[in-house]
């Protein structure tokens, strides 16, 4: 499977983890970079996980507007 068709196979399912992570901010506070960092590390694929970071920085930068 290409780069191209994996990404849109699971950009979607991507965009909801990182939604689920993000919305984890406001509960864990302080802890909340170590637990997201946790998270991430256990997805897989590796490609899988780094479409979710990029989500989840997406997410991150516009709630800095």
């Amino acid at each position: 499977m290409s780069r191209a068709e994996f990404h849109r196979q699971h950009l979607e399912r991507a965009r909801v983890e990182a939604q689920r992570l993000f919305e984890q901010r406001a509960v864990l506070q302080g802890a909340w970079l170590a637990w997201v960092a946790s998270q991430l590390y256990v997805l897989k694929p590796a490609e899988y996980a780094s479409m979710v970071r990029r989500e989840l920085q997406r997410l991150q930068e516009q709630g800095a507007d």
